[in-house]
This record gives structure tokens, C-alpha cells and sequence, in this order.
């Protein structure tokens, strides 16, 4: 007894099992620290707090940190002299 699969049916069985599994790999994420703006946000608000001004490093990455770099000009600090 041969039991043959009809083809339309297959690629509808394998669709719907690809697209369980990418959903459920999705809300095993848990929860995030926050978005690229929230971080964008308080990575501008604690450059401001020092004086300085945000400017973008030319890298995209899904890190703040790593796409802007705080500048601040003026006088060195006391450390420093």
C-alpha cells in the first residue's frame, strides 16, 4: 500500500509548520532592555547633561552606543591641566 501526498497539500503542511515555529521563536524572545529610540533618547539626554553635542559615528548597528558618539569641545577639565 503506497500512500501518496498530494503536493499543494505538503507545501500548506511544511508553510504553516515554518511559520509556528518563526512565531514561536519570536515569543521566546522575553522581554528587552528597550528600543533603539528609548536608548537613542537617554544617550542624547546624558550627552546634553555633560555638554555635549551627538553626532553619528557612520556605523548601523542595532546599538545607539555604537552609531553616535558624544562630542564636547570646550575647555579641558580640571583633571586634565
Amino acid at each position: 500500500m503506497t500512500i501518496r501526498l498530494n503536493r499543494p497539500a505538503l507545501v500548506s503542511t511544511l508553510a504553516v509548520g515554518a511559520l509556528s515555529l518563526s512565531l514561536a521563536a519570536c515569543a521566546g524572545m522575553g522581554a528587552r532592555e528597550g528600543t533603539y529610540t528609548q536608548k537613542l533618547d537617554a544617550l542624547m539626554a546624558d550627552c546634553e547633561a555633560r555638554g555635549g553635542i551627538l553626532t553619528p559615528t557612520g556605523a548601523q548597528s542595532a546599538s545607539p552606543e555604537r552609531d553616535y558618539v558624544c562630542e564636547i569641545s570646550g575647555l579641558p577639565s580640571s583633571r586634565t591641566r
